[in-house]
């Protein structure tokens, strides 16, 4: 009777164990079934190298279809966008991203437009309230009293006899 517990319990272990080992060896295999919307969520991150301003998702060239079955393969060995991106930046530099990283002169691009927007909307708000404000209304008296010119005089002169 204890041999066949003893056998029980060792064929229930091997069994437990059998079914954690495919369970976790399921887990380390990469995907293998890539679909297109897959490919093109990483090539829209990246541009043409051989093309100017050309996404990668949407460039008719041989060479971007080649490149397009690189990405599904390489997303099939189990690498993820970044990797990928990492890849293309070794091979043809930093020109083929989609958003330039912000080092360099390319901190440029993510600092100036916010500044512009800031500077616009404080000279528009200047504007505003020079616009508002009421403009004080000048009598003969106080340009008689501001500006002492005997010309000017004359001319007042001149213009209220008519």
């Amino acid at each position: 009777m204890k041999n066949k517990a003893w056998l029980i319990v060792m064929i229930a272990t091997l069994a437990a164990l059998l079914i954690v080992g495919s369970a976790a060896a399921q887990g380390t295999n990469p995907p293998t079934n890539v679909t297109d919307d897959q490919v093109n969520a990483v090539a829209s991150q990246l541009y043409c190298p051989v093309c100017e301003n050309i996404p990668l998702d949407v460039c008719p060239t041989q060479a971007c279809i080649q490149w397009r079955d690189l990405i599904r393969q390489k997303l099939s060995q189990g690498w993820t966008a970044d990797q990928i991106k990492q890849y293309f930046v070794a091979q043809y530099g930093d020109r083929v991203l989609a958003t330039p990283p912000a080092r360099g002169l390319n901190w440029l691009v993510y600092v100036i437009p916010p500044i512009a927007i800031l500077a616009g909307a404080f000279i528009l708000y200047q504007a505003f309230r020079a616009w508002k404000k009421p403009v004080p209304e000048v009598t003969m008296e106080d340009v008689k009293q501001n500006v002492g010119d005997e010309y000017i005089m004359r001319l007042e002169e001149e213009l209220k006899k008519r």
